[in-house]
């Protein structure tokens, strides 16, 4: 199940142990600050049970911590963060992925590898607390545009869908809200590139899901690539 972020409750939640595994210290200090911004507005009660800077570090401090949730970037000094991935003892940490890289190549294998969400390091500062949120609540964080890039790749490697294209009633102008929509656009750059107001583009967007019968953007463009309704 791919899903956008839920509402969360503001009843504090537990505790929720966190491994960092980065081998910038920069990037490492500044997930900190986040972290602790979460845990002192209440928005995520968070508590740093470790650093790694490798997978053979990584995989120890798994061992012995049993973090709830591990933050792995896929480009490290010594190995790969999918190497982590793939050496999991025992899968029950949640996996959320901060990479740098934006190919539809590094998106496909982390997710096929096991990852349970991945996330730009570009949008760290908006994306980072719903994406933890959304994994924590066992489900999968893809944004629309990596859920774009993951769906292009996905559709290259199966072929085209063998289900027919249903008979789903968009106009022209919902069609082309659609396009961009897949593309990853915002609502902002979807008014400008249709020189329409923000306000029309979510009224386009409503009848669009209720058509498609979804209820959020990364489930609009899941159905609209896999039922051929678009192409990535």
């Amino acid at each position: 199940m791919i899903a956008t972020p839920s509402p969360v409750s503001a009843t504090p939640a537990p505790a929720v142990s966190v491994l960092l595994v980065d081998d910038n210290p920069s990037f490492r200090q500044g997930l900190q600050t986040l972290l602790n911004f979460y845990s002192t507005t209440g928005k995520l009660h968070c508590q740093l049970v470790g650093q790694a800077t490798s997978v053979e570090q990584a995989v120890k401090l798994a061992a012995q911590q049993s973090p709830t949730l591990v933050l792995l970037d896929l480009e490290l000094g010594q190995g790969s963060g999918l190497n982590y991935l793939q050496s999991r003892s025992n899968g029950q940490e949640r996996v959320l992925i901060l990479s740098a890289h934006r190919e539809d190549e590094w998106v496909f294998r982390a997710m096929q590898a096991g990852a349970h969400g991945y996330l730009f390091k570009s949008h760290l500062a908006e994306q980072l607390w719903p994406a933890m949120a959304t994994v924590l609540n066992h489900q999968v964080y893809l944004s629309p545009d990596v859920a774009t890039g993951f769906f292009r790749r996905f559709q290259g490697t199966s072929g085209a869908s063998s289900l027919p294209t249903p008979a789903v009633a968009l106009t022209e102008r919902e069609q082309e809200v659609l396009h961009w929509l897949v593309q990853g656009a915002s609502n902002g750059a979807i008014a400008a590139n249709l020189h329409i107001t923000v306000a029309t583009v979510k009224a386009h967007l409503t009848a669009i899901f209720e058509k498609l019968e979804v209820k959020s953007r990364t489930q609009a463009i899941v159905k609209a690539i896999k039922l051929g309704l678009v192409t990535a």
